[in-house]
């Protein structure tokens, strides 16, 4: 499959992780996490220490300089070989190293595989907020490893099914029927979920013009929740899972989206075992993160919010007492 952007264009294989290592150029530095390593059985020249915490300024630090040790140069390519905090780790490291290096995506996690693998978003946090330091930053290609699903616990792959119910909901009707019957991985999903990853990012690299930002459907108030709980609570897709549910329910209240949404979003991602209620503990601290994500102009509240299972458009300056309101639930 070919995905293209404004610098050219990139492959994204299916295969095995052996096949993916074939394809790898001599010079390369593979970089993963501990368990990663311990899944897989990899050997790799810079090891991370797992979950989203590694995704700080001081952690990139330690790994840029932990790169230069290795006398890596600009033609070294970076490999990313593990799930989304790795890849946007990895990626941002290529992004800035020697002003710019190519990486390649493998992706192990069902979730790194739908979605964050492709389109060339990349970056780390800081304590104010997620992504706030990043690039766009596309890899030289992509290798999905499918054999590498079977070595995920169930709770990885519920976390990973939410990114796909997630593209259903913006702009696949027909896949969430689909799922509704069959909420079981395989390629064919992961290639249509990429698919639609693809013609979003073709269609709207940079965040121009509103399209990126409906695969953001969820992620205003997950995130909120992921910083909130200093990323030790929920997994990424167990936020995102709760934040589609409050952002259709806020979608309902505005009028925008049409009514029974909410019903049946929440029956679809509690069918596949993810949490789809959270006991808000502090509204203000919650509105203060979503204050901080990145489709908020000057402040103001902005939302990826559904007209109905199948579509979705970006509203800006949403009312903060509405949010609030469905926050208290």
């Amino acid at each position: 499959m070919t995905i293209r952007h404004s610098g050219g264009s990139y492959e994204v294989h299916f295969g095995t992780l052996s096949e993916a290592f074939l394809g790898l150029p001599l010079d390369r530095r593979v970089v993963t996490d501990d368990n990663v390593a311990a899944a897989l059985g990899v050997e790799a020249d810079l090891v991370l220490p797992p979950g989203e915490t590694t995704k700080s300024l001081e952690a990139y630090a330690d790994a840029a300089r932990a790169l230069a040790r290795t006398r890596a140069g600009r033609r070294t390519t970076l490999v990313a070989l593990g799930g989304g905090v790795v890849g946007d780790m990895v990626g941002f490291l290529a992004a800035s190293y020697m002003r710019g290096v190519p990486f390649i995506q493998i992706p192990t996690t069902l979730l790194a595989m739908v979605d964050s693998s492709v389109g060339g978003k990349v970056g780390i946090d800081l304590p104010e907020g997620k992504n706030l330091l990043g690039a766009f930053h596309p890899p030289v290609a992509v290798y999905v490893p499918l054999d590498a699903l079977d070595t995920l616990p169930d709770r990885q792959i519920a976390n990973g099914m939410a990114e796909v119910w997630k593209t259903g909901f913006i702009r696949d009707a027909d896949l969430v029927s689909r799922l509704e019957s069959d909420r079981s991985p395989n390629r064919e999903l992961i290639e249509r979920c990429v698919a639609h990853k693809a013609a979003v990012v073709e269609a709207d690299e940079y965040e121009t013009n509103g399209i990126r930002a409906t695969l953001n459907f969820g992620h205003t108030i997950g995130h909120a929740i992921e910083r909130f709980q200093n990323y030790e609570g929920f997994l990424h897709g167990e936020a995102i899972a709760v934040g589609m549910v409050l952002e259709s329910r806020l979608g309902e209240r505005l009028g925008i989206t049409e009514k029974g949404t909410t019903e049946r979003v929440a029956a679809c991602l509690d069918g596949q075992g993810l949490p789809t209620f959270w006991d808000v503990p502090d509204a203000d601290a919650l509105i203060d993160a979503m204050r901080m994500d990145k489709k908020a102009e000057a402040g103001r509240l902005a939302f990826s919010l559904l007209d109905g299972v199948g579509s979705c458009r970006l509203w800006t300056d949403v009312p903060e007492k509405d949010v609030r309101e469905v926050l208290k639930g």
